[in-house]
């Protein structure tokens, strides 16, 4: 008769054997061989509504230190190997509820989804995935000091000495030339960060509600690198303006690299008769531009063969520089909006106190006006220090965010990050497998290997097509304007009725092979999962696409069919629906 102990092998027993198989067997043993792992959901408080960091929760409960989560109980824990989280925007509980017969496979393996209450319609897309990818942790006591310590030391040693952000990336005879893109910057030097530079870098959402231009007419965008070139990975732009008789017009633009050296400095003659050299501000006089002849069209052309559409531009409230030099660029990290004002999204710090504050140093303060490439070393120095230290950095140190990849890892667990190229270079981590996406099926192809992975523990990925779907039925005026009638109808008739049951979604045909083609996807996934795995399916909101347009037309006074108290009504309705969100969570047996 064998030993009960002699039933489990450490890791070391055999050579190559995998810690997490061992583990495993070990809970095999414990829970006995029919043993399964569950989910139990548990009876909900009367109007409880679960959040984007209750989906998170789940996760590091699971498999990392988290807390135990109070909506849903997880039998046999120890016996889960992975888990899947698929994320599908734009599926929300009124259209589930309508179309459940088409989205049978949701039931069938997660059972009945619990709602989930979305961030305001007001958010994008990347906040959504920013709070189920990143965790906002409390800081201990001890990590508070120093980390206060740690700035206060580098106000005090480093810029109060003249030193820059580019003295700490490029120490000694590390750094680079400059001299555009046959000596670009590389940003190798730049490695460990606790985000990735693109983190930081506007939303398209974020890039409308702060007012960067965008299809205006006379503008030029920046174009893509020629093959072949190495372009600049970032730079630094700061411009004055003068008064014209046409309003503010360019009369300077600097723009520096990340070691704060000038790549191009140049005066810029006015289009139209200047009424008012600005002077106080922009530190422009009648004696600089005697002589000067170079225009905006030759700047412009100057700009685009140094800021190419993969270079990522820093600057404060840079929507101003860009509207006077006519030039559309979306890779941009705006320090106005990077470091939060106390008051709220409204308000935005003046870049002189930022630096007074954060690299203790006076700028703006020469009765002579601004000086274009001091503000763009400013913001340069601004954005590093942040990128260097992390979200957080400038904010109240009680929290700081981590990635949640990184928290997996620190854990010993191992990723597989699987979604579109813009969110794979924001949230991955240095351990995490990376795999960049351009559609549903794709997605699904390597999702499918990556769940047969036994060294992976984790695994993200999205569906789009659904959200894609209605981005476009918003862009299109005649379908827009098909559903804002049909609504309208809808909660017509709904008032009417004495026996109201709620605003009933209707579905195209092609929106109903959209949801079979998810439907399908989603069984495929499921099927490929090994036993036990954790399969989480959060949708993040519904249909946002459209209340972004209905807010936009409200904001603009754009004529409609409809009234204004019409549209506002069915706007209403459209962003009451979006914001109710499901988490679907089921246990591969």
């Amino acid at each position: 008769m064998h030993s009960p102990k002699r039933k489990t092998q450490t890791p070391s027993s055999k050579p190559g054997r995998d810690t997490n198989v061992t583990a495993s067997s070990t809970f095999f043993d414990i829970y006995g061989p029919e043993a399964k792992a569950d989910v139990i959901f548990k009876t909900p408080d009367a109007d409880s509504t679960l959040n984007l960091q209750d989906v998170q929760g789940l996760v590091t409960w699971v498999l990392a230190e988290g807390f135990m989560p109070s909506w849903v109980f997880i039998k046999n824990k120890p016996l889960i190997p992975k888990v899947v989280m698929l994320y599908v925007p734009g599926l929300d509980a009124a259209l589930y509820m309508s179309q459940s017969k088409i989205l049978s496979g949701l039931k069938e393996v997660c059972g009945n989804p619990r709602a989930v209450l979305a961030l305001s319609c007001v958010s994008d897309r990347m906040q959504t995935i920013d709070a189920l990818l990143t965790c906002k942790t409390k800081r201990k006591r001890n990590e508070v000091d120093s980390a206060l310590k740690k700035h206060d030391q580098t106000s005090e040693q480093e810029y109060a000495c003249g030193e820059g952000i580019a003295d700490i990336a490029y120490p000694g005879s590390q750094r680079p030339c400059s001299g555009g893109s046959n000596n670009p910057l590389s940003m190798d030097v730049l490695k460990d960060l606790p985000f990735p530079i693109t983190y930081y870098t506007l939303t398209a959402k974020e890039l409308e509600d702060n007012g960067y231009c965008h299809d205006q007419p006379g503008f030029v965008s920046t174009l893509p690198a020629p093959s072949g070139c190495c372009p600049y990975e970032i730079l630094a732009l700061d411009c004055e303006m003068c008064v014209t008789s046409e309003g503010f017009e360019l009369t300077r633009i600097s723009l520096v690299d990340v070691k704060g050296q000038v790549v191009l400095d140049k005066l810029v003659k006015p289009s139209n008769s200047i009424t008012d050299y600005n002077t106080r501000y922009s530190g422009i006089t009648r004696e600089m531009l005697n002589g000067v002849t170079t225009g905006l069209k030759d700047v412009q052309e100057d700009f685009l063969k140094l800021v190419y559409k993969e270079t990522i531009l820093v600057g404060h409230s840079l929507e101003n520089d860009l509207l006077a030099l006519k030039i559309y660029h979306d890779l941009v990290i705006d320090t106005a909006v990077l470091y939060k004002h106390p008051r709220g999204a409204s308000y935005k710090t003046a870049l002189r106190v930022l630096t007074r504050r954060f690299l203790s140093r006076e700028i703006q303060d020469s009765r002579n006006g601004h000086d274009s490439i001091e503000d763009a070393r400013a913001a340069m120095e601004l954005a590093m220090l942040k990128i260097k230290q992390g979200p957080e950095f400038g904010s109240p140190p009680s929290f700081m965010r981590k990635k949640l990849l990184t928290v997996l890892n620190d854990c010993g667990k191992t990723s597989s990050f699987i979604d579109d190229i813009s969110i794979v270079k924001r949230f991955t981590s240095v351990s995490s497998h990376a795999f960049p996406v351009a559609s549903d099926d794709e997605a699904l192809s390597k999702a499918k290997k990556e769940v047969k992975n036994d060294k992976v523990h984790f695994v993200w990925t999205q569906f789009s097509e659904l959200n894609s779907y209605f981005k476009k039925q918003a862009e299109d005026t005649d379908k827009l304007n098909t559903r804002l009638a049909e609504m309208l109808s809808l909660l017509t008739c709904n008032k009417k009725s004495t026996t109201s049951k709620g605003i009933k979604f209707s579905a195209t045909s092609e929106l109903k092979d959209i949801l079979t083609r998810t439907d399908t996807r989603i069984r495929s996934l499921y099927h490929e999962l090994p036993t036990n795995a954790m399969l989480i399916i959060c949708t993040g909101h519904g249909d946002t696409a459209i209340v972004h347009r209905l807010r936009k037309m409200l904001k603009e006074q754009i004529e409609t069919t409809l009234s204004r108290e019409k549209l506002v009504r069915v706007l209403e309705e459209f962003q009451a629906q979006a914001e109710v969100a499901l988490c679907f969570v089921g246990v591969k047996h």
